[in-house]
């Protein structure tokens, strides 16, 4: 007996049961509750979702055990009763008329099909005693719950719920689970859809088998013979497919992923997408972004309106893609000059003809508004003010602030330094990255990376957030969105009124190649792009008229808690003298509490943190950049001179090693500012 057990031992460990099939699963990624929002087939091409006895109905597994092996609970693997009943069976009969296999040697046939010989059924016999003595019966339970074949590329309890009833296996009904234990039978043969009436026999042959056994009433199974069974088959769920092929790279090997999304508001504000899309050319597409302010976590993620459509490149994630944002960036540029003290929100500037230097911005609608406030301009996204601002907060400054924050502006092929057309789209970004810096706006000016992945949460450092914009700056610019006026047509019940104002910014690229619409509330920001993926001009498409009624769409399917407004505008009484009013040309008019002519050094800030250094550790030119002061300007790093400028107020400087240096910039008449940035 000793030498027996030591060679079965042996062979067991020589011979493990082969459980490759078992690990070749679906990957299925789901929202924040746990409810699938989309299924990968496996490897092989199959709908296979693990599944645990605990994951079905109960009444599920009394049919399945009353119909397919009543001693599963206490044989070992193989039913020696069973096995002498078949053969007398079979005996009598002269042919095969009665089987032997437990659920234990299905499951043995499963992990390693066989055709169905003589030999096989021995091979099988030993690999279910060798599976009763590694495992449970919860475990081979469950081996088989995820084996099992539904027809087609159907396999186990799981996804044939899904395809059948559009349910998990825990809310079958007892004609549900009937049928679903008859298929395994024949499920080519048996398969609703194509044999409805043979299926219905055999799931009234389970159920009669049921109340013999008594797992099951008469009269509960009289009345589950009178349901129909289905007549087709159901999609199993394709919700953010864009975000889901992101997250499943993301978790090579991991069969369950999941996401932050809702995934009511998910297939909701698809469904509003591919409603919408179908009112634009056929080329057209759409993408939202919605996100919880107060936890940063993204609620729904629409990269295109079908991602089959290859008419509308509904591939392309359009959530992610990179594209000019308009006049979108305005707010922050307005929230920046609020910070530098450059302008107040009642800061008088004219909206007239104006050059900088070879650079003449015009209006959307090509004419000009004359006299008015800043906040007046922000509200009516008017473009010589934004560029005026953006003149005294310096360009390279700006789009730094915002690499800090976390988000890159790309720059067209050939430029080297973002210039004064970053305030009207002459920079790309994504939906994404923008829908981060909007969020930002309700966090009082603190800016941190929008999360899907509930995983990555965890991994997130202390610190993350970086301020962008003061928190008095980040409310001005929001209250000021909020009286910006809803685009034509869009008209809110009171009901909506009172739930208060959404503070509203659009954009339009150049050529109509895209519009973008904005809203913040305090709860909830929404990012919505419209647009042809190909980059083709949408003529007469931009973003009040296109985007931003789709936008107060996607609020209407909100929750109606959407926080405090940040109004009315805390602009306060007039504006200090010195910021009473904004001109062109003379940046002195608006040097803000400073004195009127003050030198200031705008490009490298204070404490800022340069990538400097090439791969081979050698320094890439940087542009330091000034304002204000009598020229010449001397350029001093670590007290050094390194350049004059008798003209120019910027200079090209090269580091020459990583570390902390000072860098002051000094005017004829001696004044000097300066800022300590570490160089990478």
């Amino acid at each position: 007996m000793g030498l027996l057990a030591g060679g079965l031992l042996t062979l067991d460990l020589l011979f493990p049961p082969p459980l490759q099939r078992l690990q070749d699963l679906s990957v299925t990624v789901t929202d924040r509750t746990g409810e699938p929002l989309r299924v990968f087939t496996n490897r092989a091409g199959a709908w296979r979702l693990p599944a645990a006895a605990e994951q079905v109905a109960p009444l599920f597994v009394d049919l399945l055990l009353a119909y397919e092996d009543r001693r599963f609970n206490d044989h070992p693997g193989v039913d020696p009763l069973a096995v002498l009943r078949a053969a007398g069976q079979n005996l009598t009969a002269g042919h095969v008329v009665s089987g032997a296999s437990t659920l234990t040697m299905q499951v043995a046939r499963l992990l390693e099909p066989r055709p169905r010989t003589l030999r096989s059924k021995l091979i099988e016999m030993a690999r279910a005693a060798q599976l009763e003595w590694r495992y449970d019966k919860q475990a081979i339970l469950g081996m088989y719950l995820t084996l099992a074949p539904y027809g087609g590329n159907v396999e186990g309890i799981r996804a044939a719920s899904l395809t059948l009833f559009g349910k998990p296996p825990k809310e079958l009904t007892p004609a549900e689970a009937a049928l679903l234990v008859a298929l395994p039978q024949a499920p080519s043969l048996l398969r609703p859809d194509r044999a409805a009436e043979r299926a219905r026999a055999a799931r009234d042959k389970v159920l009669d088998r049921a109340v013999l056994a008594g797992a099951l009433s008469p009269r509960a199974a009289q009345e589950a013979k009178q349901e129909p069974v289905p007549a087709g088959k159901l999609a199993l769920p394709a919700s953010a497919p864009h975000l889901a092929d992101l997250l499943r790279a993301a978790h090579p090997g991991a069969p369950l992923v999941a996401t932050t999304l809702d995934g009511g508001l998910q297939r909701s504000v698809e469904l509003l997408a591919r409603r919408e899309v179908e009112t634009l050319h056929e080329r057209a597409g759409i993408a939202v972004l919605v996100v919880d302010n107060r936890t940063r976590r993204i609620l729904a993620w629409v990269g295109s309106p079908d991602f089959l459509d290859e008419r509308r490149q509904g591939p392309i994630d359009m959530v992610r893609a990179v594209r000019s944002p308009g006049s979108a960036l305005k707010p922050f540029i307005y929230g920046l000059g609020f910070d530098d003290g450059v302008i107040h929100p009642l800061t008088q500037v004219a909206d007239v003809s104006t050059r900088f230097g070879d650079y003449a911005p015009r209006n959307f609608d090509r004419g000009f508004s004359g006299d008015l406030t800043i906040a007046e301009a922000l509200q009516r996204s008017l473009n010589v003010p934004a560029v005026l601002v953006l003149d005294r907060v310096g360009p390279v400054r700006f789009a730094e602030a915002l690499r800090r924050a976390g988000v890159t502006l790309v720059m067209p092929p050939g430029t080297t330094q973002p210039g004064l057309p970053v305030a009207l789209g002459g920079a790309s970004i994504s939906l994404l990255d923008m829908a981060t810096l909007y969020a930002g706006l309700a966090r009082d000016g603190l800016v941190a990376p929008l999360r899907a992945d509930p995983a990555a949460e965890g991994k997130a450092q202390e610190g993350e957030e970086v301020r962008l914009l003061s928190s008095a700056a980040a409310q001005q610019v929001r209250a000021i969105l909020e009286g910006a006026p809803p685009p034509a047509g869009v008209v809110q019940d009171q009901g909506q009124q009172a739930l208060g104002p959404i503070a509203l910014k659009t954009g339009t690229s150049f050529g109509f190649r895209d519009a973008w619409a904005f809203g913040v509330t305090e709860r909830f920001t929404v990012g919505v792009w419209v647009g042809r993926p190909d980059g083709t001009p949408s003529p007469d498409r931009y973003g009040r008229n296109t985007a931003a009624p789709l936008l107060y769409r996607v609020y209407d399917l909100l929750p109606r808690d959407r926080g405090r407004p940040a109004g009315p505008l805390a602009a306060g009484n007039a504006p200090p003298v010195l910021l009473r009013r904004l001109n062109a040309g003379d940046p002195t008019l608006a040097a803000g509490p400073r004195q009127p002519d003050r030198l200031r050094l705008v490009f490298p800030s204070n404490d800022m943190v340069l990538e400097a250094l090439g791969p081979d550790g050698q320094g890439d030119p940087l542009t330091l950049s000034a304002t204000g002061g009598r020229r010449p300007l001397s350029w001093l790093v670590d007290g050094r001179r390194v350049a004059v400028t008798p003209i120019r107020r910027d200079v090209e400087w090269r580091p020459d090693g990583a570390g902390t240096v000072r860098i002051t910039v000094l005017d004829a008449d001696g004044r000097s500012d300066s800022a300590t940035v570490e160089i990478r």
